[in-house]
């Protein structure tokens, strides 16, 4: 599997391994180190910061898959197979059906605005 092919399966992973964190079948650990992956991968923060030549990509390149592997390995067949039809379903041309995942995102960066612009001007 080539690298283009990888990074087009987490595109569907990552959804999956979210859909599965709320899945109530899922058991505690796998829904933890879930929890972890997709903050991870949600986050704008890495681990190595991005402007590191080459070591700044690797932890995309690397940790994240890592971590995805763990976690659906963690989780029961029969509710990850559930869950990976279910992200596949979502994506519609190429964009989420459900655009609304995204909000919480926003409304993180909209408030790390907001807190750095009040620290700056007041």
């Amino acid at each position: 599997m080539n690298l283009k092919e990888r990074a087009k399966k987490m595109k569907t992973d990552i959804p999956a391994v979210f859909l599965a964190l709320k899945d109530r079948n899922t058991p505690f650990i796998a829904k933890a180190l879930a929890a972890v992956t997709i903050g991870y991968a949600l986050s704008p923060i890495d681990l190595i910061p991005d402007f590191i030549p080459v070591l700044g990509c690797l932890d995309d390149v690397i940790l994240l898959p890592a971590m995805i592997v763990l976690t659906v390995k963690l989780i029961p067949k029969n509710i990850w197979e559930r869950c990976k039809k279910e992200a596949e379903n979502m994506w519609k041309d190429g964009k989420p059906k459900k655009w609304y995942y995204a909000i919480p995102i926003v409304i993180i960066w909209l408030l790390l605005i907001w807190i750095i612009v009040k620290a700056i001007w007041f």
